[in-house]
C-alpha cells in the first residue's frame, strides 16, 4: 500500500510538472517539451508487488488450411439447426484442433452400454473396435449393465481405460429391458459415474466402431439423427401420436427424428436428461401405456422442447442394412447385422 505521505508527494510532483508547463505556454504562447523533470524522489524507484500468471496455451501453434466464410466444407447436407447447435458431418471439423483443446484438459469420458441375454455376444467385438476408435488417446471408462457378468468377456485395454461391469436382473421382455435403460442410467450416474466422469456416451452393444469418433463429439446434450429418417419429412417420423402417451407429438411439430442408441454429454446433463426420460416412461406406465418406441419415444418426446447442443449426423449410428448414400462419407459407428428375433427371445 502507497503511504499517504507518498501520495502526498506523487500529487506535489505532478502540480509542479503541470505548473512548469502552463508557464512555458503563457510565456513564448508555445508549447515546447520540457526534458526537465522535478525531482520525485522514492515513488519512482519503488515497485509493483503482484503474483504473476502463469499463461494456458490451450492452442499451441498449429497449421492448417485457413477456413473461408464463402467456401462451406459440406454443401450438400445441414451443418447447423435453426438453434445453432452444430451438426457435425466428416469434413466439418479438424480432429488436429480439437485434440489440441480437449487433451490438456484431462478428461475421464465415460460409456453405458447393456449386455442383457443374448446380447453378451456383442460386447467383445463392441469393446475391441472401442478400443481402436474410441475417443483414442483419452481416459475412457466402460459400464456395461449384464445380467450376466461373468460372460462378459475380458478385453486388452489401452492405459488409462477400465471396464466395469454393472449387475441388473433379467426382464421378461426387450420392451421392458429398453424402457428400464433410463432409470439405470440416472440410478448409476447419481452413485457412481457421476463422480469419475466428465462426459458419458449411453451406446447400444450391438454396434461396432469403424472408424475415428473424437472430440468433436463432445457438448453438453448431444443426440443422433437417426439414419432411417434423415432424408424424410417429419410426417414420416415414427413419433407416439397418441395424446394420452407422455411421449406423444401433434403432426406438423419436431425437428428431427433421433436415434435410442446413441446419445451423451456432460454427465450432470445426461443425468437430468435421464430422470427426465425416466419420469415421462413411468408416467405411461402408470396410465398402462407404452410408448411406440419405448424409450425413443420418450427421447424424442425430451429434445422437441429441450434441444441438443450438439447433434451426431447418421455417420455416427449407421444401419449397415441400408445402402450408403453419398452424403455419408464416412461411417464411424454402425448396428451390427443380426437376427433380432432370435436375439430378442
Amino acid at each position: 500500500m502507497i503511504s499517504r505521505k507518498l501520495l502526498l508527494i506523487s500529487l506535489f510532483c505532478l502540480g509542479a510538472v503541470a505548473a512548469v508547463a502552463i508557464w512555458a505556454r503563457a510565456g513564448s504562447g508555445k508549447v515546447h517539451y520540457l526534458p526537465y523533470y522535478l525531482p520525485c524522489p522514492e515513488i519512482f524507484s519503488m515497485k509493483l508487488q503482484y503474483t504473476e500468471e502463469k499463461l494456458i496455451q490451450l492452442f499451441p501453434q498449429l497449421f492448417y488450411q485457413q477456413p473461408r466464410v464463402l467456401v462451406p466444407k459440406r454443401q450438400d447436407v445441414l451443418t447447423v439447426t435453426p438453434w445453432l447447435a452444430p451438426i457435425v458431418w466428416e469434413g466439418t471439423f479438424d480432429p488436429e484442433i480439437l485434440d489440441s483443446a480437449y487433451r490438456p484438459l484431462n478428461l475421464t469420458i465415460g460409456v453405458t452400454a447393456f449386455a442383457i441375454g443374448k446380447y453378451t455376444r456383442f460386447v467383445r467385438r463392441f469393446l475391441e473396435s472401442a478400443e481402436q476408435h474410441f475417443m483414442r488417446g483419452y481416459q475412457v471408462n466402460y459400464y456395461i449393465f449384464t445380467d450376466s457378468p461373468e460372460s462378459v468377456p475380458p478385453v486388452q485395454l489401452q492405459p488409462g481405460r477400465s471396464l466395469a461391469t454393472v449387475p441388473m436382473a433379467k426382464f421378461s421382455s426387450w420392451q421392458e429391458i429398453s424402457m428400464r435403460r433410463m432409470e439405470a442410467i440416472s440410478r448409476h450416474v447419481a452413485q457412481v459415474s457421476g463422480r469419475e466422469v466428465q462426459y458419458l456416451f449411453c451406446l447400444d452393444i450391438d454396434m461396432v466402431f469403424h472408424n475415428p469418433w473424437g472430440p468433436e463429439t463432445l457438448g453438453d446434450m448431444v443426440a443422433a439423427i437417426h439414419p432411417g429418417y434423415f432424408t424424410v419429412p417429419r410426417e414420416q417420423f415414427p413419433y407416439e401420436r397418441r395424446s394420452s402417451s407422455a411421449a406423444f407429438i401433434p403432426e406438423g411439430e419436431g425437428d428431427f427424428y433421433y436415434g435410442g442408441a446413441v446419445f451423451g454429454g456432460l454427465v450432470n446433463k445426461v443425468y437430468e436428461f435421464t430422470k427426465s426420460c425416466h419420469m415421462t416412461i413411468l408416467a405411461d406406465k402408470a396410465n398402462r401405456i407404452m410408448a411406440a418406441w419405448q424409450e425413443e419415444s420418450h427421447l424424442n418426446r425430451h429434445f422437441l422442447t429441450h434441444k441438443p447442443s450438439k447433434l451426431l449426423s447418421p455417420e455416427y449410428i449407421w444401419d449397415d442394412r441400408k445402402p450408403k448414400p453419398p452424403e455419408i462419407r464416412l461411417i464411424r459407428f454402425s448396428t451390427v447385422d443380426k437376427d433380432y428375433k432370435e436375439v430378442r427371445n
